[in-house]
């Protein structure tokens, strides 16, 4: 099961964005400060950071820039989730290889699908019912 480090100072959005991730089967550790974030972040190790540009002491960007520069998480992919439109600091979030930014208020299935992108997760084709497909000998 892959494991996902949310860095988030909001407590409300850090608790939604856990329970849709646990609700597709991933396990979640919650951070909600930086340095809180880097320390879960070299203890854990997590297959996936998702990651608030603007928190409190410190922000997303240093924790990235933390991250990338310890060997055990330097390829830890990572997701921005901000609400700021600041091109600026989307331009300097660039510079960690982002594999994706969320706009907040982000789209459940938009982030889901992010997440399991990052994680190179391939879902097996569904008929229009939903069901996976049936093969015949």
């Amino acid at each position: 099961m892959n494991s996902i480090l949310i860095v988030e100072d909001d407590k409300d959005i850090a608790l939604a964005l856990g329970t849709r991730l646990r609700a597709a089967g991933f396990t979640v550790v919650n951070a909600y400060d930086a340095l809180t974030g880097v320390s879960h972040g070299v203890k854990l190790t997590p297959d996936l950071v998702l990651l608030d540009l603007m928190m409190p002491a410190g922000g997303g960007l240093r924790v990235a820039e933390r991250l990338r520069a310890i060997g055990a998480t330097a390829t830890v992919p990572i997701i921005f989730l901000t609400a700021s439109r600041d091109q600026e600091l989307r331009d300097r979030a660039m510079a960690f290889g982002p594999h994706a930014f969320i706009q907040k208020p982000y789209d459940p299935e938009a982030l889901i699908a992010a997440v399991k992108s990052a994680l190179g997760i391939v879902e097996a084709p569904r008929d229009l019912h939903g069901t996976a497909p049936v093969e015949t000998p």
